[in-house]
């Protein structure tokens, strides 16, 4: 008995100091104040105590790790550990000026690093006698979707932990609104008596934008079996005849975008999205405008000159045919055709300057190899390696050789034809003239990549579709919108206006 105490006794108490010690590392290694020794960002912090976390109506200040950490029994621990891992890791070896706050507070960021069941371990009722109409709407929706991977707390509340200025939660009913008296108003649009470029003027705006004469002429279309990151939805390579047209310089801007929204804003919703797919801009007698925005649009980056996003194709196609009534021209959203004609300018290289998509795509060991090789993308292209996380005005960079702005890059672009991945195989034998794409489908084209996407993604004969379901899944509105994307940020457009009897043809 006593060998048993003298092997038992310290072996409890040693036991107990470990728990009451492993207890007290916990706590220590979980207060703001430690976070703070290694997460050394003051944007982050200063947003912290600017939040509604932080000055609570209880009086209760939540802390880092009751956000950043999952709650004990849902794999706290684990997290906890690997978490620390990393970030003594980074702590060690990155410099923290070098990182990008703005990057990281972005959604599709944020949601790595916040946990859902944190929230609902202090939210536990989601229906508080308090909630508007719109938001029990909205976490009706979150309940019976809860499930789908991009649904999150923070889709919604994205603020709560960290202050961001401007933003909004909710509809938007103040968005587009003018605060001061432009100096300038146009009464007339641009006058246009014969094929030579032009500079547009929206009637009853400030608002103006350069229009480029593009001669028609014949191209081939798609991209070689032998181009580097191609994709068999680029072939066939069929040859194209095309008739001239105008095209705007660069992509619509939010100052162009605005002066639509705030003359035709009014409500209209569709009761599915089947609306989104099958309505088209001439089944509408009166031009009608988009419903507020269910929070911000610009995703708090700046409007003015950067390129409108957040939009439907719906919405596109309605500016288009807005502009061609005020205007009394023939405005519309340009065939892909046409895209890949004007993105080209001249060109059947992967880009319309010289260079290899496979040495542009900075990824491991060659990216560091190869520093100077994207030295001429840059100055051409917003692509994912430049663009801070965000879109960019055009200034930014150079025209391609027809003198427009941003054809590849920065947002990718609606066309108006229906995506097919067989779409040129379709197409009779011989020249094809000014072709519109199949009669048919389910999802539009989209061209051009983004300020998100690689190098390869932004090759002159690169293609997309619009992904309708994909980008409306977080919307907690019932309906949900026709006129906004809840989950695309990356898509915009730029109008043709044709070259007809009302722009000076004969």
């Amino acid at each position: 008995m006593k060998r048993f105490l003298v092997w038992f006794l310290p072996g409890l108490i040693i036991g107990a100091l470990l728990i009451i010690g492993g207890r007290k590392a916990l706590d220590e290694t979980s207060t703001n104040e430690y976070c703070i020794s290694c997460h050394i960002h003051p944007a982050a912090d200063f947003s912290w105590k600017r939040s509604v976390h932080y000055e609570t109506q209880s009086g209760y200040r939540v802390s880092c790790v009751e956000c950043h950490l999952p709650p004990e029994g849902h794999g706290y621990l684990w997290a906890k550990g690997t978490t620390g891992l990393r970030d003594l890791w980074s702590y060690l070896t990155k410099d923290s000026a070098s990182f990008d706050w703005n990057d990281r507070g972005r959604l599709e960021n944020a949601r790595r690093y916040a946990y859902e069941s944190s929230c609902i371990k202090c939210h536990e009722n989601l229906f508080p006698l308090k909630l508007t109409k719109a938001g029990e709407d909205a976490h009706l929706y979150y309940k019976q979707t809860k499930k789908t991977p991009d649904l999150h707390c923070i889709n919604c509340h994205l603020n709560a932990g960290h202050f961001i200025e401007g933003y909004t939660h909710g509809s938007n009913k103040t968005f587009g609104s003018v605060s001061s008296t432009p100096k300038e108003i146009f009464r007339e649009p641009a006058k246009v008596t014969d094929f030579t470029s032009f500079t547009e003027q929206i009637p009853n705006s400030s608002v103006s934008f350069n229009m480029v004469a593009i001669p028609g002429g014949k191209f081939t279309i798609g991209s070689p079996e032998s181009e580097p990151l191609r994709k068999s939805d680029e072939g066939p390579e069929r040859e194209i005849e095309l008739s001239s047209f105008f095209m705007a310089e660069i992509e619509v801007t939010w100052d162009e975008y605005l002066a639509f929204y705030v003359q035709t804003a009014a409500e209209g919703r569709s009761s599915d999205t089947e609306g989104l797919r099958t309505q088209k801009s001439s089944e509408t007698d009166a031009i009608s405008g988009a419903t507020p925005p269910y929070g911000q649009p610009d995703q708090g980056w700046g409007l003015g000159k950067r390129p409108a996003i957040s939009f439907s194709y719906h919405a596109a196609e309605t500016y288009c045919k807005w502009l061609s009534q005020v205007t009394e021209k023939t405005y519309r959203l340009p065939t892909e055709a046409e895209w890949e004609y004007a993105c080209r300018g001249g060109t059947s290289t992967p880009y319309f300057f010289p260079g290899d998509p496979k040495k542009f795509e900075k990824s491991g060991f060659r990216a560091k190899l190869s520093k100077n090789d994207t030295a001429i993308i840059n100055s051409y292209i917003i692509y994912r390696e430049n663009s801070p996380s965000k879109t960019q005005e055009p200034s930014r960079v150079k025209a391609n050789p027809f003198g427009l702005k941003n054809m590849a890059g920065n947002v990718a672009e609606f066309c108006s034809d229906w995506y097919q991945p067989d779409s040129y195989s379709q197409y009779p034998d011989g020249i094809i003239r000014d072709p519109e794409g199949p009669e048919s489908g389910d999802e539009h084209v989209v061209r051009g990549g983004s300020f998100l996407d690689m190098a390869g993604r932004v090759r002159s004969a690169a293609r997309g579709s619009t992904q309708i379901d994909d980008w409306l899944k977080t919307d907690p509105q019932i309906p949900k919108s026709i006129w906004w994307y809840s989950d695309c940020f990356y898509v915009g457009f730029r109008v043709v206006c044709e070259f007809d009897d009302k722009t000076g043809k004969l």
